[in-house]
């Protein structure tokens, strides 16, 4: 979705990351219609035990790509994970979640068919993922759930307002994706048509000129500490909580070692005051996603 990539080099950078003490491997069964979990599945021979596998199902794809809506049935779901554990490989999934809530089924009925797959010995965990407050309690009536999935980064902090929170009050953790903004933070720019940024809000347009000037902030915010403004991105989310771990994604070894890096940086309190006075959420122009696609996001209703 970011353009080409090395299969050769993507495979060498998970086990770059599994050599460097990284355990978590976030994927999706829609990611490249399959492709991204044959990759991991790759990846992972003979390596099975260093890695906790989380994965998202529900997405539907099209042949030529296109996505065509969300299917979180329990019938669906025990279909998606028969083919999930075929492609990876592998026995059992760390944890599993739904992508997006699906509006056409209770996610007591979702998380009530992972629950029967985590008794059958093939989850071993439940996961969310985007969905607000009143959900995550539903979900977790019915089973433990671990953790919430949920884009969180310097100039998309809605979660701290009431599903932190919650989470807290719960005692579930956070996976935080988007940590860069699909590389907005870092400076990278869309790679062309094939590239899914060129159609997102962020980048389009006036607002791509107005958030490269709130990058540049962040960017002399960086240079002070000896950092590039990836790391001190990845620094501001890892100093806001134990309980929230960033995915960051990496196509190259290059990319990884640089993301890595900011488990070193140490941030104050006043230094992380500083950062957010600098950098406000209200700098960004532009969703994070484009309407039809925010609709679906039940964590922003």
């Amino acid at each position: 979705m970011y353009g080409p990539a090395d299969e050769a080099e993507s495979i060498a950078t998970i086990h770059a990351a599994l050599d460097a003490g990284v355990t978590l491997l976030d994927t999706g069964d829609f990611y490249g219609s399959g492709h991204n979990e044959l990759l991991i599945g790759r990846a992972l021979k003979g390596r099975r035990e260093q890695a906790l596998l989380s994965v998202k199902f529900g997405a539907l794809r099209a042949p030529g790509g296109g996505w065509t809506g969300y299917d979180a049935r329990p019938a669906a779901v025990k279909n998606f994970l028969a083919c999930t554990l075929v492609r990876l490989g592998v026995d059992y999934i760390d944890i599993y979640r739904p992508a997006r809530l699906d509006p056409a089924v209770p996610i007591e009925e979702t998380i009530g068919a992972i629950a029967e797959l985590v008794k059958a010995g093939y989850v071993r965990h439940i996961g969310l993922s985007e969905v607000g407050v009143e959900t995550i309690r539903r979900a977790q009536a019915v089973h433990p759930i671990v953790d919430l999935q949920i884009e969180y980064s310097l100039i998309s902090r809605g979660p701290e307002r009431e599903i932190f929170p919650a989470l807290a009050e719960l005692g579930i953790g956070v996976t935080a994706y988007g940590v860069l903004s699909r590389g907005l933070l870092s400076g990278s720019q869309p790679a062309g048509k094939t590239d899914f940024r060129s159609m997102l809000p962020r980048f389009a347009g006036e607002n791509a000129e107005r958030n490269r000037r709130a990058v540049a902030v962040l960017g002399e915010l960086a240079r002070e500490k000896g950092a590039t403004p990836t790391q001190l991105a990845i620094a501001w989310v890892l100093a806001k909580g134990e309980r929230i771990v960033p995915v960051v994604g990496a196509r190259r070894r290059t990319q990884l070692a640089e993301s890595l890096a900011a488990a070193a940086l140490v941030l104050s309190g006043e230094e992380i005051a500083r950062i957010e006075t600098a950098l406000p959420e209200t700098s960004v122009a532009g969703a994070r996603y484009q309407s039809q696609q925010m609709a679906h996001l039940d964590s922003e209703r």
